[in-house]
């Protein structure tokens, strides 16, 4: 058995998306782009980006710890 809220939610989430929203939108985007103002996207340089070093990394590309040397058993 589901319970109400479970029902109810997701009812009331889909009604505000597919009637209210497009008429409330318009009414409330001025306030929100006073409190969330557009992030600044940084310019990034493509030469950059093919100059990688990964000699201290592991095979998933994450930083290793410690020596990134092999250590050899002794054969004997």
């Amino acid at each position: 058995m589901v319970c109400i809220p479970c029902i109810v939610i997701p009812i009331l989430l889909w009604v505000y998306k597919k009637f209210l929203e497009p008429y409330v939108y318009h009414l409330i985007s001025p306030f929100v782009g006073r409190i969330w103002p557009k992030k600044v996207e940084l310019k990034s340089n493509d030469e950059d980006k093919s100059n990688i070093d990964c000699k201290g990394a592991d095979t998933n590309g994450f930083p290793t710890r410690g020596s990134t040397e092999i250590a050899h058993k002794k054969e004997g």
